[in-house]
């Protein structure tokens, strides 16, 4: 109850009841995931397996802050695009949306946790991660714990330090000045900008951002791509707001950027 309560003035509005856009028929393809978080909430998630006769990998999908949370991915074609080319998909709500019990701020905890179940579920396969905003963010932190699973990633509009995206939103941004008296050492420990430096097990990441988004800047991608300490690629777009590439006019080339992207590490990873 007490990190529900601290939690109010940033996410409080989007921790709701979930609702499923799948179909009955829909459901069939997907099997329900649960794991233990060191967050200290019980992750939910969907897993479905790839349209093609063979998989390459296993993706897991961090969502943004959004009400929808996994469904964001249901909603917008992600996992159509994934599962169509090639590529297990595991969804999942961070603790405390969608259907996932509520636990800390350590959010981190979460993608290590369900990237940990993925790699169980499938072990021969590679994992990889796409997250936007929220799940781009938490990410970097996660990929500083040598426990992490994944071997490349799609980090995208992700905020180099909470300070710079919570400073619009005045009630949140006193409670993290607070916050952050209260723990200096958890506050440098997911200071994104710092913890990209960490970073182990990937073999490459790639950033997306987008010069129209008016909460995230592709200077802060250019900040992560120069402390980055693997292959790191910058992608950017003119013309898409904040977690809505996919319905801009790059959406396209945005589809034909991950999973060219994807392949590509892949194939990486398997060459002898």
């Amino acid at each position: 109850m007490l990190f529900k309560i601290i939690k109010w003035p940033f996410v409080g509005t989007y921790m709701v009841k979930w609702q499923s856009p799948l179909t009955e028929l829909e459901k069939r393809d997907w099997q329900s995931i649960s794991v233990k978080s060191r967050s200290g909430g019980t992750i939910q998630g969907l897993f479905a397996a790839a349209r093609t006769e063979t998989a390459k990998a296993t993706i897991v999908l961090g969502h943004p802050m959004k009400k929808e949370a996994k469904a964001y991915f249901l909603k917008n074609g992600y996992t159509d695009l994934l599962r169509d080319n090639g590529f297990h998909t595991l969804i999942f709500d961070f603790n405390g949306f969608g259907e996932s019990t509520n636990g800390s701020f350590s959010y981190f905890e979460d993608i290590i946790a369900i990237g940990r179940e993925a790699k169980l579920i499938i072990p021969h396969l590679p994992v990889g991660y796409h997250g936007i905003s929220l799940g781009a963010q938490w990410s970097i932190v996660a990929f500083g714990d040598s426990k992490h699973p994944y071997e490349f990633a799609i980090v995208e509009s992700a905020v180099t330090t909470p300070e710079e995206f919570w400073f619009r939103y005045p009630l949140a941004y006193k409670m993290l000045k607070v916050l952050n008296c209260l723990m200096p050492r958890y506050a440098r420990k997911i200071r994104v900008i710092d913890r990209i430096k960490d970073a182990k097990n990937l073999k490459s990441l790639l950033l997306i951002y987008s010069y129209a988004d008016e909460l995230v800047s592709v200077e802060m991608g250019e900040r992560f791509k120069r402390n980055s300490p693997v292959p790191t690629e910058l992608w950017t777009v003119e013309s898409a707001d904040h977690i809505l590439i996919m319905k801009s006019p790059h959406k396209e080339a945005y589809k034909k950027k991950i999973i060219s992207y994807f392949n590509k590490a892949v194939e990486s990873i398997n060459q002898p």
